[in-house]
Protein backbone atom coordinates (compact mmCIF):
# COMPACT_ATOMS: atom_id res chain seq x y z
CA UNK A 1 0.00 0.00 0.00
CA UNK A 2 1.67 3.40 -1.26
CA UNK A 3 0.31 5.35 1.81
CA UNK A 4 1.55 3.20 4.73
CA UNK A 5 4.59 5.23 5.77
CA UNK A 6 5.96 2.24 8.42
CA UNK A 7 9.65 2.26 6.76
CA UNK A 8 10.21 5.39 8.27
CA UNK A 9 13.67 4.02 9.94
CA UNK A 10 14.60 2.21 6.58
CA UNK A 11 14.18 5.26 4.30
CA UNK A 12 16.12 7.25 6.87
CA UNK A 13 18.87 4.98 6.20
CA UNK A 14 18.99 4.53 2.76
CA UNK A 15 18.80 7.93 2.25
CA UNK A 16 21.64 8.94 4.60
CA UNK A 17 23.94 6.62 2.22
CA UNK A 18 23.11 9.52 -0.53
CA UNK A 19 24.07 6.99 -3.20
CA UNK A 20 24.09 8.48 -6.95
CA UNK A 21 20.10 7.01 -7.38
CA UNK A 22 19.10 9.09 -5.16
CA UNK A 23 19.23 11.94 -7.17
CA UNK A 24 16.76 10.70 -9.57
CA UNK A 25 13.74 10.69 -6.63
CA UNK A 26 14.61 14.52 -5.78
CA UNK A 27 17.24 13.71 -3.48
CA UNK A 28 15.89 12.03 -1.21
CA UNK A 29 13.95 8.94 -1.40
CA UNK A 30 10.36 8.51 -0.07
CA UNK A 31 9.20 6.20 2.49
CA UNK A 32 5.78 5.78 -0.20
CA UNK A 33 9.23 3.82 -2.24
CA UNK A 34 9.54 0.21 -2.59
CA UNK A 35 13.00 -0.11 -1.44
CA UNK A 36 12.44 1.21 2.51
CA UNK A 37 9.41 -1.45 2.04
CA UNK A 38 11.01 -4.39 1.22
CA UNK A 39 13.81 -3.55 4.06
CA UNK A 40 10.62 -3.27 6.37
CA UNK A 41 9.49 -6.51 5.19
CA UNK A 42 13.28 -8.30 5.57
CA UNK A 43 13.54 -6.84 8.85
CA UNK A 44 10.31 -7.11 10.62
CA UNK A 45 8.75 -10.50 8.47
CA UNK A 46 11.63 -11.98 7.69
CA UNK A 47 10.63 -15.85 8.82
CA UNK A 48 6.64 -15.37 7.59
CA UNK A 49 6.90 -13.41 4.43
CA UNK A 50 10.37 -12.17 3.06
CA UNK A 51 12.35 -15.55 3.04
CA UNK A 52 9.01 -16.97 1.35
CA UNK A 53 8.34 -15.01 -1.37
CA UNK A 54 9.20 -15.71 -4.94
CA UNK A 55 8.44 -12.10 -6.22
CA UNK A 56 7.97 -8.67 -5.15
CA UNK A 57 5.56 -6.93 -7.89
CA UNK A 58 3.77 -3.39 -7.24
CA UNK A 59 0.27 -3.83 -8.03
CA UNK A 60 -0.04 -3.16 -11.55
CA UNK A 61 2.63 -5.84 -12.85
CA UNK A 62 1.15 -8.16 -10.05
CA UNK A 63 -1.95 -7.69 -12.57
CA UNK A 64 -0.18 -8.46 -15.78
CA UNK A 65 0.86 -11.33 -14.05
CA UNK A 66 -2.53 -12.58 -13.03
CA UNK A 67 -3.82 -12.08 -16.31
CA UNK A 68 -1.17 -13.78 -18.47
CA UNK A 69 1.07 -15.48 -16.17
CA UNK A 70 4.37 -13.32 -17.49
CA UNK A 71 6.41 -11.66 -14.64
CA UNK A 72 8.25 -9.33 -16.54
CA UNK A 73 7.85 -5.67 -15.31
CA UNK A 74 6.55 -2.54 -16.59
CA UNK A 75 9.38 0.25 -16.78
CA UNK A 76 6.98 2.79 -15.37
CA UNK A 77 7.26 0.96 -11.76
CA UNK A 78 10.48 -0.03 -11.88
CA UNK A 79 11.74 3.37 -13.16
CA UNK A 80 9.45 5.33 -10.74
CA UNK A 81 9.20 3.43 -7.38
CA UNK A 82 12.33 0.94 -7.50
CA UNK A 83 14.92 2.99 -8.66
CA UNK A 84 15.68 1.25 -11.88
CA UNK A 85 17.33 2.53 -14.76
CA UNK A 86 16.33 2.94 -18.35
CA UNK A 87 19.46 3.46 -19.70
CA UNK A 88 21.48 1.35 -16.86
CA UNK A 89 19.03 -1.30 -15.18
CA UNK A 90 19.68 -1.78 -11.55
CA UNK A 91 22.70 -0.64 -9.62
CA UNK A 92 24.46 -3.89 -7.76
CA UNK A 93 25.57 -1.08 -5.61
CA UNK A 94 22.78 0.71 -4.13
CA UNK A 95 20.96 -2.67 -3.25
CA UNK A 96 23.72 -3.94 -1.66
CA UNK A 97 24.61 -0.24 0.52
CA UNK A 98 21.47 -0.84 1.97
CA UNK A 99 21.32 -4.41 3.27
CA UNK A 100 18.99 -5.91 0.34
CA UNK A 101 22.59 -7.70 -1.50
CA UNK A 102 19.94 -11.01 -1.57
CA UNK A 103 18.02 -9.20 -4.38
CA UNK A 104 20.59 -8.87 -6.69
CA UNK A 105 21.08 -12.47 -6.63
CA UNK A 106 20.06 -14.99 -9.56
CA UNK A 107 19.81 -11.25 -11.72
CA UNK A 108 17.05 -9.46 -9.79
CA UNK A 109 14.47 -12.05 -10.39
CA UNK A 110 12.66 -11.72 -7.54
CA UNK A 111 12.06 -7.92 -8.18
CA UNK A 112 12.65 -8.42 -12.26
CA UNK A 113 15.16 -8.81 -14.83
CA UNK A 114 12.51 -9.10 -17.85
CA UNK A 115 11.34 -4.73 -18.61
CA UNK A 116 8.65 -3.93 -20.82
CA UNK A 117 7.95 -0.37 -21.98
CA UNK A 118 4.40 0.53 -21.08
CA UNK A 119 1.77 -0.78 -23.96
CA UNK A 120 3.96 -3.88 -25.57
CA UNK A 121 2.34 -6.95 -25.67
CA UNK A 122 2.67 -9.38 -22.85
CA UNK A 123 3.37 -12.99 -23.89
CA UNK A 124 0.39 -15.11 -25.49
CA UNK A 125 -2.31 -11.99 -24.04
CA UNK A 126 -5.02 -13.51 -21.51
CA UNK A 127 -4.43 -17.00 -20.18
CA UNK A 128 -7.42 -19.52 -20.19
CA UNK A 129 -8.25 -19.42 -16.08
CA UNK A 130 -8.18 -15.32 -16.63
CA UNK A 131 -10.25 -15.51 -19.38
CA UNK A 132 -12.73 -17.41 -17.79
CA UNK A 133 -12.81 -15.33 -14.52
CA UNK A 134 -13.33 -12.24 -16.26
CA UNK A 135 -15.37 -13.41 -19.16
CA UNK A 136 -13.36 -12.79 -21.80
CA UNK A 137 -12.03 -14.83 -24.65
CA UNK A 138 -8.27 -16.02 -24.45
CA UNK A 139 -5.23 -14.65 -25.91
CA UNK A 140 -6.86 -11.09 -26.16
CA UNK A 141 -4.02 -8.48 -25.49
CA UNK A 142 -2.42 -7.21 -22.60
CA UNK A 143 -0.15 -4.38 -22.60
CA UNK A 144 2.74 -3.73 -19.80
CA UNK A 145 1.42 -1.47 -17.37
CA UNK A 146 1.52 2.08 -16.23
CA UNK A 147 1.13 3.04 -12.34
CA UNK A 148 -2.54 4.06 -11.70
CA UNK A 149 -1.68 8.21 -11.67
CA UNK A 150 0.32 7.67 -14.65
CA UNK A 151 -1.98 6.16 -16.50
CA UNK A 152 -4.31 8.90 -15.92
CA UNK A 153 -1.45 11.40 -16.98
CA UNK A 154 -1.38 9.59 -20.28
CA UNK A 155 -5.06 9.61 -20.55
CA UNK A 156 -5.42 13.41 -20.47
CA UNK A 157 -1.86 15.16 -21.16
CA UNK A 158 -2.09 14.25 -25.37
CA UNK A 159 -5.62 15.80 -25.62
CA UNK A 160 -6.49 18.13 -28.87
CA UNK A 161 -6.88 21.46 -27.51
CA UNK A 162 -7.22 23.64 -30.49
CA UNK A 163 -10.28 26.19 -30.37
CA UNK A 164 -10.29 26.84 -27.06
CA UNK A 165 -7.81 30.10 -26.13
CA UNK A 166 -5.42 28.21 -24.45
CA UNK A 167 -1.32 28.80 -24.03
CA UNK A 168 -0.47 25.30 -24.72
CA UNK A 169 -1.91 25.08 -28.03
CA UNK A 170 0.84 24.82 -30.61
CA UNK A 171 3.15 24.54 -27.74
CA UNK A 172 5.30 21.39 -27.12
CA UNK A 173 3.55 18.87 -24.50
CA UNK A 174 6.10 19.89 -22.53
CA UNK A 175 4.29 22.98 -21.53
CA UNK A 176 1.37 20.94 -19.68
CA UNK A 177 1.45 19.45 -16.53
CA UNK A 178 -0.96 16.77 -15.53
CA UNK A 179 -2.47 16.39 -12.00
CA UNK A 180 -4.64 13.43 -11.58
CA UNK A 181 -6.02 13.83 -7.74
CA UNK A 182 -8.02 11.10 -5.38
CA UNK A 183 -6.82 10.48 -2.41
CA UNK A 184 -3.81 11.82 -2.99
CA UNK A 185 -2.32 14.05 -6.15
CA UNK A 186 0.53 13.43 -8.40
CA UNK A 187 1.85 16.46 -10.50
CA UNK A 188 3.30 15.26 -13.65
CA UNK A 189 5.60 17.39 -16.11
CA UNK A 190 7.49 16.05 -18.86
CA UNK A 191 10.29 16.98 -20.76
CA UNK A 192 12.82 16.17 -23.76
CA UNK A 193 15.82 16.17 -21.67
CA UNK A 194 16.49 15.26 -18.09
CA UNK A 195 15.67 17.83 -15.37
CA UNK A 196 16.57 17.60 -11.99
CA UNK A 197 14.05 19.07 -9.74
CA UNK A 198 14.99 19.10 -5.67
CA UNK A 199 11.88 17.64 -3.76
CA UNK A 200 10.20 16.38 -7.18
CA UNK A 201 10.50 12.45 -8.03
CA UNK A 202 12.43 12.00 -11.44
CA UNK A 203 13.82 12.37 -13.85
CA UNK A 204 12.59 9.23 -15.18
CA UNK A 205 13.16 8.16 -18.93
CA UNK A 206 10.05 7.13 -21.13
CA UNK A 207 8.12 6.42 -17.36
CA UNK A 208 4.70 7.84 -18.95
CA UNK A 209 5.06 9.23 -22.46
CA UNK A 210 7.97 7.11 -24.06
CA UNK A 211 10.74 9.02 -24.95
CA UNK A 212 9.99 12.09 -22.68
CA UNK A 213 11.62 12.34 -19.13
CA UNK A 214 9.18 12.39 -16.17
CA UNK A 215 9.45 14.41 -13.15
CA UNK A 216 6.60 13.49 -10.55
CA UNK A 217 5.50 16.18 -8.35
CA UNK A 218 3.20 15.28 -5.47
CA UNK A 219 1.08 15.27 -2.26
CA UNK A 220 0.08 12.42 -0.01
CA UNK A 221 -3.18 13.31 1.13
CA UNK A 222 -5.55 15.40 -0.72
CA UNK A 223 -8.90 14.35 -0.90
CA UNK A 224 -8.39 11.88 1.68
CA UNK A 225 -6.95 15.32 3.90
CA UNK A 226 -10.69 17.03 2.70
CA UNK A 227 -12.54 14.02 4.18
CA UNK A 228 -10.45 14.07 7.45
CA UNK A 229 -11.47 18.12 7.84
CA UNK A 230 -14.49 17.78 6.87
CA UNK A 231 -15.82 14.52 8.78
CA UNK A 232 -13.86 15.93 12.02
CA UNK A 233 -15.72 18.64 12.08
CA UNK A 234 -18.26 19.25 14.91
CA UNK A 235 -20.91 20.18 12.31
CA UNK A 236 -20.48 17.21 10.02
CA UNK A 237 -23.79 15.16 11.51
CA UNK A 238 -26.01 18.70 10.57
CA UNK A 239 -24.36 18.49 6.95
CA UNK A 240 -24.94 15.24 6.51
CA UNK A 241 -28.73 15.42 7.22
CA UNK A 242 -28.69 18.89 5.34
CA UNK A 243 -27.06 16.99 2.13
CA UNK A 244 -29.26 13.76 2.06
CA UNK A 245 -32.43 15.57 2.60
CA UNK A 246 -31.73 17.82 -0.16
CA UNK A 247 -30.00 14.09 -1.99
CA UNK A 248 -26.92 15.96 -2.58
CA UNK A 249 -23.62 14.74 -2.31
CA UNK A 250 -22.13 16.59 1.34
CA UNK A 251 -19.55 18.39 -1.00
CA UNK A 252 -22.06 19.37 -3.58
CA UNK A 253 -24.05 21.05 -0.60
CA UNK A 254 -21.31 23.17 0.72
CA UNK A 255 -20.35 24.18 -2.65
CA UNK A 256 -23.58 25.30 -2.68
CA UNK A 257 -23.30 26.27 1.19
CA UNK A 258 -20.23 28.40 0.34
CA UNK A 259 -22.05 30.68 -2.61
CA UNK A 260 -24.56 31.93 -0.66
CA UNK A 261 -21.72 32.69 2.07
CA UNK A 262 -20.25 34.54 -1.29
CA UNK A 263 -22.93 36.66 -1.68
CA UNK A 264 -21.55 39.01 1.25
CA UNK A 265 -18.06 38.78 0.82
CA UNK A 266 -15.30 37.30 -2.15
CA UNK A 267 -14.04 33.77 -1.54
CA UNK A 268 -10.34 35.27 -0.95
CA UNK A 269 -11.68 37.39 2.14
CA UNK A 270 -13.59 34.27 3.62
CA UNK A 271 -10.45 32.64 4.51
CA UNK A 272 -7.99 35.66 5.45
CA UNK A 273 -7.74 34.42 8.60
CA UNK A 274 -8.10 30.84 8.60
CA UNK A 275 -5.20 29.34 7.32
CA UNK A 276 -4.20 25.53 6.85
CA UNK A 277 -0.63 23.64 6.36
CA UNK A 278 -1.82 20.76 4.22
CA UNK A 279 1.05 18.38 5.15
CA UNK A 280 -0.98 15.79 7.77
CA UNK A 281 0.76 12.74 6.42
CA UNK A 282 4.05 14.32 5.67
CA UNK A 283 5.30 16.76 2.44
CA UNK A 284 6.18 14.45 -0.73
CA UNK A 285 7.24 17.32 -2.99
CA UNK A 286 8.38 19.70 -2.93
CA UNK A 287 9.99 19.90 0.48
CA UNK A 288 10.61 16.13 0.41
CA UNK A 289 9.76 15.59 4.28
CA UNK A 290 7.91 13.06 5.47
CA UNK A 291 7.88 14.37 9.38
CA UNK A 292 6.10 17.42 8.54
CA UNK A 293 2.37 17.85 10.31
CA UNK A 294 -0.65 19.49 9.64
CA UNK A 295 -1.83 22.49 10.76
CA UNK A 296 -5.11 25.01 11.25
CA UNK A 297 -4.61 28.59 12.28
CA UNK A 298 -7.07 31.12 12.77
CA UNK A 299 -9.93 29.01 14.12
CA UNK A 300 -12.96 30.74 16.03
CA UNK A 301 -15.43 29.10 19.21
CA UNK A 302 -17.86 28.91 16.35
CA UNK A 303 -18.45 26.03 15.17
CA UNK A 304 -21.50 25.63 12.76
CA UNK A 305 -21.99 24.93 9.11
CA UNK A 306 -20.65 28.43 8.52
CA UNK A 307 -17.32 27.54 10.15
CA UNK A 308 -17.35 24.25 8.20
CA UNK A 309 -17.77 25.45 5.14
CA UNK A 310 -14.92 27.94 5.46
CA UNK A 311 -12.48 25.48 6.97
CA UNK A 312 -13.29 23.22 3.67
CA UNK A 313 -12.60 25.95 1.55
CA UNK A 314 -9.59 26.83 3.37
CA UNK A 315 -8.46 23.61 3.05
CA UNK A 316 -8.79 23.11 -1.05
CA UNK A 317 -7.01 26.51 -1.14
CA UNK A 318 -3.85 24.84 1.25
CA UNK A 319 -3.65 21.91 -1.31
CA UNK A 320 -3.95 24.51 -4.41
CA UNK A 321 -1.05 26.44 -3.08
CA UNK A 322 0.70 23.34 -2.25
CA UNK A 323 -0.04 22.53 -5.84
CA UNK A 324 1.15 26.30 -6.75
CA UNK A 325 4.68 25.52 -5.15
CA UNK A 326 5.38 22.22 -6.64
CA UNK A 327 4.92 23.92 -10.27
CA UNK A 328 7.52 27.18 -9.23
CA UNK A 329 9.80 24.37 -7.77
CA UNK A 330 9.45 22.54 -11.05
CA UNK A 331 9.44 25.77 -13.09
CA UNK A 332 12.65 27.21 -11.20
CA UNK A 333 14.47 23.74 -12.33
CA UNK A 334 13.93 24.59 -15.98
CA UNK A 335 10.46 23.50 -16.95
CA UNK A 336 8.21 25.58 -18.72
CA UNK A 337 4.13 25.29 -17.90
CA UNK A 338 1.41 26.68 -19.06
CA UNK A 339 -1.72 24.74 -18.72
CA UNK A 340 -2.81 22.02 -16.09
CA UNK A 341 -4.39 19.15 -17.21
CA UNK A 342 -6.47 17.57 -14.56
CA UNK A 343 -8.28 13.91 -13.25
CA UNK A 344 -9.27 11.96 -10.82
CA UNK A 345 -12.01 12.11 -8.31
CA UNK A 346 -11.53 15.79 -7.12
CA UNK A 347 -11.93 17.25 -10.95
CA UNK A 348 -15.73 16.12 -10.47
CA UNK A 349 -15.31 18.83 -7.66
CA UNK A 350 -15.85 22.26 -9.25
CA UNK A 351 -14.68 24.49 -6.25
CA UNK A 352 -11.56 21.99 -5.99
CA UNK A 353 -11.10 22.81 -9.98
CA UNK A 354 -11.56 26.34 -9.93
CA UNK A 355 -9.18 27.19 -7.26
CA UNK A 356 -6.68 25.51 -8.54
CA UNK A 357 -6.97 27.67 -12.00
CA UNK A 358 -7.05 30.79 -9.55
CA UNK A 359 -3.95 30.08 -6.98
CA UNK A 360 -2.19 28.53 -9.85
CA UNK A 361 -3.13 31.66 -12.43
CA UNK A 362 -3.05 28.57 -15.33
CA UNK A 363 -6.43 27.74 -16.95
CA UNK A 364 -7.32 23.69 -16.00
CA UNK A 365 -8.31 21.63 -18.57
CA UNK A 366 -11.10 18.69 -17.79
CA UNK A 367 -10.86 15.83 -20.19
CA UNK A 368 -14.17 14.58 -22.20
CA UNK A 369 -13.73 11.43 -20.13
CA UNK A 370 -14.22 11.50 -16.41
CA UNK A 371 -12.22 8.21 -15.68
CA UNK A 372 -9.00 9.46 -17.39
CA UNK A 373 -7.13 6.78 -15.97
CA UNK A 374 -8.79 4.26 -17.56
CA UNK A 375 -8.47 5.98 -20.91
CA UNK A 376 -4.50 5.73 -20.49
CA UNK A 377 -4.85 1.81 -19.79
CA UNK A 378 -7.15 1.85 -22.70
CA UNK A 379 -4.72 3.58 -24.39
CA UNK A 380 -1.79 0.94 -23.68
CA UNK A 381 -4.21 -1.66 -24.36
CA UNK A 382 -4.93 -0.08 -28.05
CA UNK A 383 -1.44 -0.33 -28.63
CA UNK A 384 -0.55 -3.98 -27.45
CA UNK A 385 -3.31 -4.64 -29.87
CA UNK A 386 -2.09 -3.27 -32.70
CA UNK A 387 -4.49 -0.60 -33.08
CA UNK A 388 -1.87 2.24 -33.25
CA UNK A 389 1.36 2.50 -34.05
CA UNK A 390 2.97 4.61 -31.17
CA UNK A 391 1.43 5.42 -27.63
CA UNK A 392 1.80 9.20 -28.70
CA UNK A 393 -0.47 8.50 -31.81
CA UNK A 394 -2.80 6.89 -29.47
CA UNK A 395 -3.01 9.99 -27.19
CA UNK A 396 -3.87 12.44 -30.10
CA UNK A 397 -6.65 10.12 -31.07
CA UNK A 398 -8.46 9.27 -27.72
CA UNK A 399 -7.56 11.90 -25.39
CA UNK A 400 -10.60 14.63 -25.87
CA UNK A 401 -11.07 18.22 -24.05
CA UNK A 402 -14.10 18.48 -22.18
CA UNK A 403 -14.14 21.40 -20.08
CA UNK A 404 -11.80 24.16 -19.60
CA UNK A 405 -11.64 26.29 -16.40
CA UNK A 406 -9.84 29.95 -16.97
CA UNK A 407 -8.55 31.94 -13.40
CA UNK A 408 -11.19 34.72 -12.17
CA UNK A 409 -8.78 37.44 -11.90
CA UNK A 410 -11.19 38.91 -9.56
CA UNK A 411 -10.10 37.14 -6.33
CA UNK A 412 -6.24 36.92 -6.99
CA UNK A 413 -5.56 39.67 -4.43
CA UNK A 414 -7.52 38.82 -1.47
CA UNK A 415 -6.28 35.17 -2.02
CA UNK A 416 -4.89 34.10 1.26
CA UNK A 417 -1.05 34.47 -0.08
CA UNK A 418 0.07 35.75 3.38
CA UNK A 419 0.55 32.56 5.36
CA UNK A 420 1.42 30.88 2.26
CA UNK A 421 4.32 33.42 1.75
CA UNK A 422 5.47 34.13 4.81
CA UNK A 423 6.07 30.40 5.51
CA UNK A 424 8.08 30.43 2.18
CA UNK A 425 10.16 33.36 3.27
CA UNK A 426 11.61 31.23 6.43
CA UNK A 427 12.97 28.68 3.60
CA UNK A 428 10.21 26.42 4.07
CA UNK A 429 9.12 27.19 0.04
CA UNK A 430 11.62 26.82 -3.11
CA UNK A 431 12.34 30.40 -3.81
CA UNK A 432 12.12 33.85 -2.39
CA UNK A 433 9.01 35.60 -1.78
CA UNK A 434 7.16 37.57 -4.03
CA UNK A 435 7.35 41.17 -4.55
CA UNK A 436 3.86 40.98 -6.39
CA UNK A 437 2.54 38.73 -3.54
CA UNK A 438 4.13 40.83 -0.72
CA UNK A 439 2.28 43.68 -1.79
CA UNK A 440 -1.28 42.19 -1.76
CA UNK A 441 -0.53 40.91 1.52
CA UNK A 442 -0.17 44.51 2.61
CA UNK A 443 -2.95 45.72 0.59
CA UNK A 444 -5.38 43.37 2.45
CA UNK A 445 -3.84 42.77 6.47
CA UNK A 446 -0.87 45.21 6.92
CA UNK A 447 0.54 42.64 9.55
CA UNK A 448 -0.17 39.53 10.78
CA UNK A 449 -0.46 38.59 14.91
CA UNK A 450 1.80 38.45 17.92
CA UNK A 451 1.85 34.69 17.94
CA UNK A 452 2.23 33.75 14.53
CA UNK A 453 4.81 36.45 14.41
CA UNK A 454 6.58 34.53 17.37
CA UNK A 455 6.25 31.14 15.43
CA UNK A 456 7.56 32.90 12.48
CA UNK A 457 10.53 33.95 14.27
CA UNK A 458 11.29 30.18 15.43
CA UNK A 459 11.11 28.96 12.24
CA UNK A 460 13.79 31.72 11.21
CA UNK A 461 15.72 30.62 14.46
CA UNK A 462 15.84 27.05 13.27
CA UNK A 463 12.63 25.02 13.83
CA UNK A 464 11.76 24.78 10.46
CA UNK A 465 8.74 22.91 10.43
CA UNK A 466 4.88 24.07 10.97
CA UNK A 467 5.16 21.33 14.15
CA UNK A 468 7.31 23.13 15.80
CA UNK A 469 4.80 25.15 18.18
CA UNK A 470 1.39 23.90 18.80
CA UNK A 471 -0.87 26.94 18.00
Amino acid sequence: MWLDHRAVNQVHRINETKHSVLQYVGGVMSVEMQAPKLLWLKENLRETCWDKAGHFFDLPDFLSWKATGVTARSLCSLVCKWTYSAEKGWDDSFWKMVGLEDLVADNYSKIGNQVLPPGTCLGNGLTPEAAKDLGLPAGIAVAASLIDAHAGGLGVIGADVRGHGLACEGQPVTSRLAIICGTSSCHMGISKNPIFVPGVWGPYFSAMVPGFWLNEGGQSVTGKLIDHMVQGHAAFPELQAKATARCQSIYAYLNSHLDLIKKTQPVGFLTVDLHVWPDFHGNRSPLADLTLKGMVTGLKLSQDLDDLAILYLATVQAIAFGTRLIIEAMESAGHSISTLFLCGGLGKNPLFVQMHADITGMPVVLSQEVESVLVGAAILGACASGDFASVQEAMARMSKVGKVVFPRREDKRVLPGNFWELMKSTGMGPGQVSRQIITEKRLLRPSVSPIFQEFISECRNGIRTPRAREM
